[in-house]
């Protein structure tokens, strides 16, 4: 268990992905680049969703990060956050917004 306080830390925001490439050294990653409404150009993400999407279906949507996240390199690419999905048995489907919302809109 984890307090308020600690919940609080975590910055969950939207962000819109913009490009989608397959990860260069590695059979079930995508680099996605994405716009969380703070400025950084070519801010990237690394997710384990290649397997369960293809890139064309992902430019545009509104996903769901954790922004304030540690960057971490992932088989040689750096991931500057991480996307959420859910899970279930062998399926993952990636956290998005019911409605249309501004990249870096927080979440509450």
């Amino acid at each position: 268990m984890i307090t308020i306080e600690d919940f609080a830390q975590v910055d969950l925001r939207v962000a819109e992905i913009k490009s989608v490439e397959p990860h260069p050294n590695a059979d079930k990653l995508l680099v996605l680049k994405i716009d969380a409404g703070d400025g950084v150009s070519g801010r990237q993400l690394v997710a384990g969703i290649k397997n369960h999407y293809k890139p064309e279906e992902l430019v545009g949507k509104k996903v769901i990060i954790v922004n304030n996240l540690a960057p971490a390199v992932l088989r040689g690419v750096e991931s500057q956050g991480m996307l959420l999905a859910a899970q279930d048995d062998d399926k993952i489907v990636i956290l998005t917004t019911e409605k249309d919302v501004k990249p870096g809109a927080k979440i509450r």
